[in-house]
């Protein structure tokens, strides 16, 4: 449990995401990690994808809580911050001061600062901004979350979406793909879970499938192939199977410039 008296639990990690399957698609082998080395890591979507081509707001809901499941996470919130018109203004940003608050997090994941989809901007800028409002003791909240004391994480890093960018650091998620692919395939209506996945994790979808549905290019076959082939693209260049890329506003602090090397064949 917290230390604060909020009685939420105090968590190492929480992930922002703009929708429910961009966490997953994004970082969820590094959350997949972090958790089978038992650290606690949340997931937070701004919106429940309610402004969306295919599935309902109900049905992603239990997406992503199934998904959520997959991964190991300790907690899961799902905010109203306007799907298709993600907006971030003061109300949005004192329902992630909340969030921030209540968990308590030392790192922070959210989407990129630009992107194909013009919610994944919004998002990094309202994510970004409440990391550091959320440390100020005179940045008051009201109601249940009023007693909240402040907490500013220690750093806020970025995750990769449509939009490619050179990251500042790549972690290896090779030992978790399964766990990935796993959450991912509880996403049945919106992605479509190829055969090079397995029948392992094709078995492990808790979607929904949208018979008729418009076809999205999140949906293509092409899509979910993609994924696993930037993965193993940013996992070859440090020495991994497979990587999850990010980047970072602040330099990154190394205690030891050896346990950095990159592994595989030289």
């Amino acid at each position: 449990m917290s230390g604060d008296g909020s009685g939420y639990p105090k968590l190492d990690l929480l992930a922002f995401g703009a929708h429910p399957d961009d966490v997953e698609l994004a970082c969820g082998g590094t959350l997949a990690l972090l958790v089978s080395r038992r650290r606690r890591v949340g997931i937070v979507h701004l919106t429940g994808g309610e402004a969306g081509t295919r599935g309902s707001s109900a049905g992603r809901r239990r997406e992503a809580e199934a998904a959520a499941r997959e991964l190991g996470a300790d907690a899961l919130e799902i905010l109203d911050c306007g799907d298709g018109e993600l907006r971030h203004g003061r109300p949005e940003e004192d329902a992630v001061l909340a969030v921030l608050r209540r968990y308590r997090p030392e790192a922070v994941l959210g989407p990129p600062p630009a992107d194909r989809h013009p919610d994944h901007g919004r998002a990094h800028r309202l994510v970004a901004d409440a990391c550091f409002y959320a440390g100020l003791a005179g940045r008051a909240l009201a109601g249940a979350d009023a007693d909240l004391a402040p907490h500013r994480p220690a750093a806020f890093f970025h995750y990769m979406q449509h939009d490619s960018f050179e990251p500042d650091f790549v972690v290896d998620v090779s030992s978790v793909w399964e766990r990935k692919t796993a959450a991912l395939a509880c996403y049945g209506s919106q992605l479509q879970v190829p055969d090079a996945w397995g029948s392992e994790q094709r078995g492990a979808g808790r979607g929904e499938p949208v018979q008729g549905a418009p076809l999205t290019k999140v949906a293509t076959r092409e899509f979910s192939l993609a994924v696993e082939g930037r993965a193993r693209h940013y996992g070859l260049l440090v020495g991994a199977a497979l990587g999850e890329p990010f980047a970072s506003s602040l330099p990154l602090a190394v205690a030891d410039p050896l346990a950095v090397l990159p592994g595989g064949v030289r």
